[in-house]
């Protein structure tokens, strides 16, 4: 089944069944693009909970939960949700909050949606595999780049037969790793690690497994460049570019085949370049390539209000949701956002933590 399916969204109250759910976190992200994915999603929201009851209360009155909590094991045990999401922050040491709420939400018998980043360690990451299995509950990290339409479209493109298989991929994200000697405090790690999950999610889900990588580190800026070989045979880079400006696009991403090439800038524009032949070189007279070679490009037009120009759907965030909620009702399992996804993503956090510029680390 091709990655990008254009689907007919329904709005929550359309829904036959919906899922008993709570949240935990009343916060800014949460606010502008989780709950208000809900309203897509068969979802029941029966509480909200944040440390500050009066804002619990707030945002139970604006998202329509029944009730509102200061105390996340009073609404496990009242409300015993099937569904918990959880989008929360740091603790003082760097560690993340959503880590051990998740492992509470599965001990109480529910599945678990929650932000990035899933933790701050492959040993709390297998703790969560653990406890997973134990009860048989789905762990999802919401890794939306890989629901942006572009980017699910490139993994259709790498699995057609016209562009061959994945030989090189580059990505550019804007990104600072801290100097060395800071690497072993999480709390100077923390904005690497809430951000590596974006480009090692794309890196994942358009490469697979990384096998090894070896990085250079600029000091003034804190960018890198990474060499990457992934376990299917294909190389790439990722450039970490820290130092960009504040009024840049964010990202690029482009996949090499086997004569064919895309890319994707600014998550919403993608440009196909079909498998065609260099025109006779000195003789040609004209640039314009044969219809059948033309490049294909695509982006999403802004008049309409409809959803695939809302950021709540080219961002991903709804899709993200659907892929948990469509696994639950139909007691399937997620393909995107596992737990053995996110472990491999705390791979390369551990890589940059760890490793030595210039030096080549297997993963």
């Amino acid at each position: 089944m091709p990655h990008h399916v254009q689907r007919e969204i329904r709005y929550n109250f359309e829904f036959e069944r919906r899922i008993r759910a709570c949240f935990i976190g009343a916060g800014g992200h949460a606010y502008r693009n989780v709950y208000p994915a809900l309203r897509y999603a068969p979802v029941e929201l029966l509480g909200i909970c944040d440390l500050d009851l009066g804002r619990a209360s707030q945002f139970a009155r604006l998202f329509g939960a029944e009730r509102a909590y200061c105390d996340h094991r009073e609404m496990l045990a009242r409300e015993k949700p099937e569904l918990v999401f959880l989008v929360t922050a740091y603790h003082p040491d760097g560690r993340v909050q959503a880590t051990e709420l998740a492992l509470e939400a599965l001990a109480a018998g529910a599945h678990v949606w929650m932000e990035k980043p899933t933790a701050a360690s492959l040993a709390e990451i297998e703790q969560l595999q653990a406890a997973s299995a134990a009860v048989g509950k789905m762990v999802m990290t919401g890794l939306k780049k890989t629901f942006f339409p572009t980017i699910e479209k490139l993994k259709d493109l790498i699995d057609a037969p016209g562009f061959g298989r994945l030989t090189s991929i580059n990505l550019r994200y804007p990104q600072s790793l801290p100097p060395p000697e800071e690497r072993g405090d999480l709390v100077r790690m923390q904005s690497f690690l809430d951000h590596i999950y974006h480009p090692g999610a794309i890196l994942n889900f358009l490469g697979g497994p990384i096998e090894r990588a070896s990085y250079e580190w600029e000091a003034a800026t804190g960018a890198t460049v990474t060499n990457l070989r992934f376990r299917s045979g294909a190389i790439g880079t990722l450039h970490l570019a820290a130092g960009q400006s504040g009024g840049s696009p964010f990202e690029r991403v482009e996949i090499i085949g086997e004569g064919a090439n895309a890319i994707v800038e600014n998550g919403t524009r993608l440009t196909v370049y079909r498998k065609a032949g260099l025109p006779s070189y000195g003789r040609a007279a004209s640039f314009i390539q044969p219809d059948e070679d033309a490049a294909l490009s695509y982006e999403p037009e802004h008049s309409l209000g409809q959803l695939y120009n809302n950021n709540l759907f080219y961002l991903g965030y709804v899709p993200e949701i659907l892929h948990l909620t469509d696994a639950i009702l139909g007691e399937g399992a997620i393909s995107k956002g596992t737990l053995s996804i996110a472990h491999e993503i705390m791979k390369l956090f551990e890589f940059y933590r760890r490793s030595d510029a210039g030096v080549t680390t297997n993963l």
